[in-house]
């Protein structure tokens, strides 16, 4: 089966040529999943991803927000997968610092998904015992020079509860046809301005255990000068019986003082800072089920919200998308 070939012309039509692959092997393994395909399609994903960044141009413009179509709620409003549009994002966002949608992904195949999760960390285990694990399910992806995933990087995840979607190509390829399914990429298209971009650091497939703690942040404060909408959606029933997100649910459009007394490594912010920067807006813990989806950017404050005393782990998707033209810098890119 071709992988790559000389492609000639301009870069965009190497981008295309490319694109076009990726829709074909797309529907191939749609058919009847493939392991040697879903490497490829990682792959593919990749170099596109690297094409889009050199040949990026002006950043765009947001789309308008549509704050009246945006419904007033005493905490925070609860939007259906119909309702959400690029408009109503943007407006979300800029007002109550997040948009909360309910059954974006169909339940069932969610719940299938945190199953898939389990599996690809029972193979990492494997692995790392020295076995040979199932094909697909876990297998370090190496990006293209000068684009490296640092040994620490991996081991934070693991630590935090998490794998690197991109170190499990049956996972990537089940998760980017969720999202196509979902709506989802053509939504973070219409709200970025431009094709998005996933980077190989910062997708992750969650597993959280109730003693897991949070800490409160804002991505933002590691990520630089973005232009990024990230997409958490939930793959169980979170918030009660298991780890959840406390979150801050309006707009700040600062960092928050980080590094403090309370919260001495340098991306935290502490709990007082983050009452503070709430002012009189309650922090919330919502309940999530799985399929149920929150979209915030890059200066939201949020943190796991977690307890010992919860019965069951959290499984969900950390996925941040980003424009080509305000890509982080020490990131590597996966085209979507």
């Amino acid at each position: 089966m071709r992988l790559f070939r000389r492609i000639t012309g301009t870069a965009s039509d190497e981008r295309e040529d490319l694109f076009a692959e990726i829709g074909r092997l797309t529907d191939a393994n749609r058919e009847q999943g493939d392991p040697e395909t879903e490497r490829r399609l990682l792959r593919l994903r990749h170099r596109a991803g690297l094409r889009m960044l050199a040949g990026n141009g002006a950043r765009p413009e947001h789309p308008s927000p549509d704050f009246e179509r945006l419904p007033e709620a005493e905490v925070l409003p609860e939007l259906s997968p119909g309702q959400v549009t690029p408009g109503l994002l943007r407006a979300g966002i800029l007002r109550d610092g997040c948009v909360l949608v309910r059954g974006l992904v169909d339940r069932d195949r969610a719940v299938r998904f945190a199953e898939e999760i389990d599996r690809s960390f029972h193979e990492r285990e494997r692995l790392q015992a020295g076995d040979e694990p199932a094909e697909g399910y876990y297998e370090e992806f190496e990006p293209e020079p000068p684009h490296v995933v640092p040994p620490d990087q991996r081991t934070w995840i693991q630590s935090g509860g998490g794998v690197l979607a991109v170190d499990s190509p049956r996972l990537a390829a089940e998760m980017l046809d969720m999202f196509e399914s979902a709506g989802v990429t053509r939504l973070v298209e219409g709200y970025l301005g431009e094709r998005p971009v996933l980077s190989l650091e910062k997708t992750t497939l969650r597993k959280a255990e109730p003693q897991v703690s949070g800490a409160w942040h804002q991505d933002g404060r590691f990520m630089g000068d973005v232009r990024a909408l990230n997409l958490w959606l939930s793959l169980s029933r979170c918030g009660d019986e298991s780890p959840g997100l406390d979150i801050v649910p309006k707009r700040i459009e600062d960092i928050v003082t980080t590094n403090t007394d309370e919260a001495t490594i340098d991306i935290q912010i502490s709990q007082s800072k983050a009452e503070e920067a709430a002012g009189d807006t309650p922090i919330v813990r919502p309940i999530f089920e799985p399929g149920d989806a929150l979209f915030f950017d890059d200066l939201f404050l949020h943190k796991t919200g977690s307890d010992p005393s919860m019965p069951k782990p959290r499984y969900a998707i950390e996925s941040w998308f980003f424009g080509a033209s305000a890509f982080p810098e020490a990131y590597g890119p996966v085209a979507v």
